[in-house]
């Protein structure tokens, strides 16, 4: 044992901590020294085989007989990695009721490399946010929130502006069920933020580790920021592998950020061992060269591989071939106008980036529309779909997704050899379905305005009045959750309670004027 611990040199405290915890009399597993210590799941095992251990049920010790030959060894103290513990006992009610929400939440999707984060860190890190900021009235982005910090500023600081924007529509179906006054907004940071998740003062994101995914998910949360904003970074890498973290901060300082702080071993996880199930927490701050190096990092053509695991991994997409010329735009014959996505270059169609489609309106009317859609972008096809008015619009691309119902409000639907159609059917009858078929035709557009417009026209049409404030309040009481939203925008479950909250505002049109 001491051959170990002279060969780890200064580094030997982590396995230090971890020799009294095993001789403190109490059992622990392998994935709780791991936790506890914040040291890599692989530096533990080499400390475990050294050790006489006593075995229950997958749980370790030393014999208390052994202990005391230990004694000398021991490092008493772990590292100070926790600057608001002490205010942790005053907030007990908050952390039974997170237990409970992490412990309720969707499981995690390995191929977006979520790893849930312990109660207590998400607590601390609303408390960290309470303690370095002034939050009554400061508006907080989530670039992801698979750990529901969110949730946790909401307990602790009710008064703060909180917007969360995700991929996973189960993790934001989950936060509005909570009815904790949360934003929530759909999004793939490989595609765009949402306009409505700008001008925030601070974002907070704990993102996919790879060079790929931390440069993507925090430029994206400086996007969303004021000038004066700051982003709260989650980060770890194993004491093994300093080269790793050292690429990851590479493609920080390629931002031109400043760093205000950094708080070792932070955020803990249940699981992640192989980097000690734990990260640091960075405070960066932007400087007058941030805005033009995101701008710079954004513009070029986003990667659809940014994770360390799955199809979308940054390994598994490293021999991607291109795409091939041959059969392109599926069965039938389909002859587009216009072609949308990574298409071969000797097609004579005009085109644009997926990202722009998405991010505003073509410019020019297209009739017939084809949209590759390349792996690992496939929840974007909902909103693929919503970004034009086109009579026929074919989506290639494997393993396409089922569409949310409401959307054959617009579309009558089919698929066949890896591709879907999508062919715009006629304006219907009946006053809601109008309403709500306006509302998706212009799918960049604000929805409550377009909603609110709507129900003014349709109360002309029926020969009265309808004010601009009245039109809001009926659109207020039915989907509270609409103001500043776009359909491109809205999560899955917000676009499948639209078409009842909109009957419910035609239905209440007659009684109010």
């Amino acid at each position: 044992m001491e051959r170990l611990l002279d060969e780890a040199g200064a580094g030997s405290r982590r396995l230090r901590h971890a020799l009294m915890l095993l001789c403190d009399g109490q059992w622990w597993t392998l994935a709780d020294l791991v936790r506890e210590t914040a040291t890599a799941r692989r530096t533990i095992e080499a400390l475990l085989r050294e050790l006489p251990l006593e075995d229950k049920a997958g749980a370790f010790r030393v014999p208390l007989t052994d202990t005391p030959a230990y004694q000398g060894l021991f490092a008493v103290a772990p590292p100070p990695e926790d600057p608001v513990g002490h205010l942790i006992p005053h907030y007990s009610h908050a952390l039974e009721r997170l237990t409970a929400l992490i412990a309720g939440a969707p499981r995690a999707r390995h191929v977006l490399d979520h790893v849930s984060a312990t109660p207590e860190t998400v607590l601390r890190r609303a408390l960290l946010l309470g303690a370095r900021f002034w939050l009554p009235g400061a508006r907080l982005l989530c670039v992801g929130d698979h750990d529901l910090t969110s949730l946790a500023v909401k307990l602790v600081h009710p008064e703060t502006d909180v917007t969360v924007v995700d991929i996973d529509e189960r993790i934001l179906a989950y936060i509005d069920e909570q009815r904790l006054g949360v934003r929530t907004r759909w999004a793939d940071l490989r595609l765009g933020l949402p306009a409505s998740a700008k001008d925030h003062d601070l974002a907070l994101t704990d993102p996919p580790y790879t060079p790929e995914g931390t440069g993507l998910f925090v430029a994206r949360a400086l996007e969303g920021l004021t000038d004066d904003g700051r982003v709260l970074l989650a980060y770890g890498a194993s004491e093994r592998t300093p080269m790793l973290a050292f690429k990851v901060q590479q493609a920080l300082s390629d931002l031109n950020l400043t760093y205000e702080a950094i708080y070792p071993d932070f955020n803990r996880y249940f699981g992640a061992e192989a980097i000690g199930s734990a990260a640091d927490l960075y405070i960066l701050r932007p400087t007058s060269k941030t805005r033009p190096a995101v701008t710079s990092l954004l513009s070029r053509q986003p990667a659809t591989a940014i994770y360390t695991q799955g199809p979308q991994s940054v390994e598994s997409h490293q021999d991607a071939p291109e795409p091939a010329a041959t059969g392109v735009f599926g069965p039938g014959g389909f002859d587009p106008d216009l072609l949308v996505g990574d298409w071969p270059k000797d097609l004579p169609q005009p085109r644009v980036k997926l990202t722009t489609w998405l991010a505003k309106p073509y410019a020019a009317a297209a009739d017939r529309v084809a949209v590759a859609l390349p792996p690992g972008l496939e929840a974007a096809l909902p909103r693929v779909l919503l970004a034009t008015r086109a009579g026929h619009v074919r989506v290639l691309g494997p393993a396409l997704p089922a569409v949310p119902g409401v959307l054959t409000a617009v579309y009558e639907l089919s698929t066949a050899s890896g591709a879907l159609d999508a062919v715009r059917v006629p304006q219907p009858d009946g006053d809601a379905a109008a309403v709500l078929r306006k509302i998706l035709d212009n799918g960049h557009a604000k929805l409550a305005n377009t909603w609110r417009e709507a129900l003014i026209a349709l109360a002309r049409a029926q020969g009265t009045t309808l004010t601009k404030n009245e039109a809001r309040t009926l659109i207020r009481e039915a989907a509270p959750w609409a103001e500043g939203l776009t359909p491109l925008e809205a999560p899955a479950h917000r676009l499948s309670d639209l078409q009842e909250a909109v009957s419910t505002t035609v239905s209440a049109l007659t009684g109010t004027t």
